[in-house]
């Protein structure tokens, strides 16, 4: 598959932000569900005035009710639209996107990129609290309520177990045809002065349900349901565990994209559409 945009095209990269709380995910669906992704391109087709919607590809689709504020996506957007109406984009698109999406800017993309295949991470943040009394009313939309006190040390000595490079089938929702395999950077808790405990979770690309399976995972950790070599001994057993729960969406944000430097763009998309195995791990 080629990166390589149409003649008369231009591909524009778009940096945006939501609240995940109304909307079905990301991905436009069937049967009129409201979502970022059909929102986004409807707006666009309405302020320059296109009868052809053009698609967008997103660096990592979101899940009903997560959130996001570090997006990135990408457009392939005729060039004469894109002289005509590149200049006053930005503010058209504010005064016609709903208030829960944001589009904070718009720029012609370099050679070679791709939201989705030139990403080298995507950082997420969970956000949960254990304080007795429940979730602060304004932030109840973004905080899950765990009612069992957390030991964040324990918890950081289980997540520990799980970085690197794993078959992260255990922790994931399989797809048809999908590896699981997957790079988990950095899994790291911290308790703020609020008293809100900030799971921070970076890995090259995500599988369907594996933020919020970890979380689950280091939550039973944390409140002393399970010690700290569970998680990591249901990961090495390879099958989804009935205890793992996945939590809640609405604690889920997605913070922020990585990329590399703009020369190696392409190299990095077509890397990332290999099927990945692990060492020794059988072919096919």
């Amino acid at each position: 598959m080629s990166d390589e945009v149409r003649p008369g095209f231009v591909r524009v990269r778009l940096d945006l932000s939501y609240d995940g709380t109304e909307f079905s995910g990301w991905a436009k669906q069937a049967g009129g569900r409201r979502t970022v992704q059909g929102e986004i391109e409807d707006a666009l087709r309405t302020v320059t005035r296109s009868r052809e919607t053009y698609e967008l590809t997103v660096a990592g689709r979101t899940d009903a009710g997560v959130h996001a504020r570090g997006q990135v996506a990408h457009v392939d957007l005729p060039r004469e639209v894109w002289v005509e109406h590149h200049a006053k984009l930005l503010k058209r698109l504010a005064g016609r996107l709903p208030k829960d999406v944001r589009v904070w800017a718009l720029r012609e993309a370099p050679g070679g990129f791709n939201a989705r295949f030139s990403a080298v991470w995507r950082r997420y943040a969970y956000r949960v609290t254990d304080n007795p009394g429940g979730v602060d009313p304004l932030l109840r939309g973004h905080v899950l309520w765990h009612d069992w006190p957390l030991d964040v040390d324990v918890m950081n000595e289980a997540a520990g177990r799980l970085l690197g490079e794993h078959d992260f089938a255990a922790y994931c929702k399989r797809r048809e045809g999908a590896t699981t395999i997957r790079t988990l950077q950095e899994l790291s808790l911290v308790r703020g002065d609020d008293g809100i405990v900030t799971a921070t979770v970076r890995a090259d690309a995500f599988c369907h349900n594996m933020v919020r399976s970890l979380i689950g995972a280091l939550l039973f950790v944390g409140d002393g349901h399970r010690g700290p070599e569970w998680p990591g001994k249901v990961l090495a057993a390879g099958v989804r565990d009935s205890a793992v729960h996945v939590v809640r969406p609405h604690g889920l944000t997605l913070e922020e994209v990585g990329y590399p430097a703009d020369e190696l763009l392409a190299a990095r998309s077509k890397e990332a559409r290999n099927r990945r195995t692990l060492p020794g791990a059988g072919c096919c």
